[in-house]
């Protein structure tokens, strides 16, 4: 059953933003085992549902409070791909490097409050919800950009030739959406972004992530000085690692979303050992600080909707994760940039409609980056 029919103990049911706010009477159940999860910002969120207790009214409806949605289908219409009818789900996830606020010092620039994707991935989550496929797009990719209007309404002609991440900065979350649909053919039935300053607190708060590297990585831009050897990373050096993309490999985007998916494995994989579940106080910052730190699509607007949307991916490991870069090749007329590689990249985007697994051809002889291998979590 959705969240919406079963609430959590103690947990009001999800009856929107304007609906009545009664507490619901239940007894406390012990906590669940814990499990990796696949979105650590929808489990933390997840947790204080099934917490339950006699403060969980107040607790979820101050959470509740904190989410930030947009509403994706009303920008963007009905022209878009059909919805998947074979169990699957795909997840447009990004990361944001806005320049307003806490995220100033972080992304550098000025405080000017515009923002970029800087980090694009389609999750798909593959019937049973047992397996996952995580395609990363360089945002240096050169790309055609469909027409596309915000979720204020406000309309944005196509452009041709322009960077992937330009579709954010221009149109925000409904334009990056309508992008990533136009490039796959693949119906994004949710999406999920995580700001820089978020992501350092979030970290901060689950006592940082254990990783090795295989090489010294120093890279001025991103703060980040780390020895070959093991590290349990803060939050601010997380945030650097992820960034990072001139101390390691070739320099380019595609080294640092080799740096990305070896990290966000050894995150999924460490989260079991927090003890999140067995403290309440270590859960409620958690949730706190996830809370304010995503942004979704109006379907994952509430606190027991993204903790319905959370519990389906229980069952998703590191193991069962499967990380892939779109097919691309170096610009010849630019090698910061990089083009599609659009017969290889259709083999993907047919096997993720099909439900099937990427096939290893689909990435063979495409660019790297060369820093595979340099991070991995215990």
């Amino acid at each position: 059953m959705s969240a919406e029919s079963t609430p959590g103990p103690g947990i009001p049911g999800d009856t929107g933003t304007n609906g009545p706010r009664h507490r619901a009477k239940g007894r406390r159940r012990k906590p669940p085992k814990r499990h990796k999860g696949l979105m650590v910002t929808a489990w933390t969120a997840a947790g204080i549902v099934v917490l339950g207790g006699a403060g969980a009214g107040y607790v979820y409806f101050k959470l509740n409070g904190n989410l930030k949605s947009v509403d994706i289908d009303q920008a963007l219409g009905t022209d878009r791909p059909k919805k998947a009818d074979n169990g699957s789900e795909n997840i447009l996830v990004l990361g944001s490097d806005t320049r307003a606020g806490g995220n100033k010092k972080l992304g550098g620039g000025t405080d000017d409050g515009s923002a970029r994707s800087d980090t694009a991935m389609i999750v798909h989550v593959y019937k049973g919800h047992k397996k996952a496929s995580v395609v990363s797009i360089p945002r240096d990719t050169l790309i055609d950009r469909p027409e596309c209007t915000d979720t204020k309404g406000k309309q944005y002609p196509a452009a041709n030739g322009v960077m992937f991440n330009s579709a954010y900065s221009t149109g925000g979350a409904a334009c990056a959406v309508k992008t990533v649909e136009s490039i796959t053919d693949l119906r994004m039935d949710h999406y999920l972004e995580v700001d820089f300053a978020g992501f350092q607190r979030l970290i901060d708060d689950l006592g940082g992530v254990e990783v090795t590297t295989t090489k010294n990585i120093d890279d001025p831009d991103s703060h980040l000085k780390l020895k070959a050897g093991t590290h349990r990373l803060d939050g601010e050096q997380a945030l650097g690692l992820v960034r990072t993309r001139h101390g390691v490999g070739d320099g380019s985007d595609l080294g640092r979303i080799q740096l990305q998916q070896a990290f966000i494995k050894a995150l999924v994989n460490q989260v079991k050992d927090v003890g999140v579940f067995t403290n309440p106080k270590k859960l409620l910052d958690l949730a706190e600080t996830a809370t304010k730190t995503v942004t979704t699509d109006s379907d994952l607007g509430s606190v027991n909707k993204l903790a319905s949307f959370a519990g389906g991916l229980k069952g998703i490991t590191p193991s069962n994760m499967h990380m892939v870069t779109m097919p691309v090749a170096y610009d010849p007329a630019d090698p910061n940039r990089v083009l599609l590689q659009k017969k290889k990249a259709d083999e993907i985007w047919k096997a993720l409609e099909n439900d099937k697994p990427i096939p290893k051809s689909a990435t063979k002889g495409t660019a790297t980056g060369e820093a595979k291998g340099v991070v991995s979590g215990r």
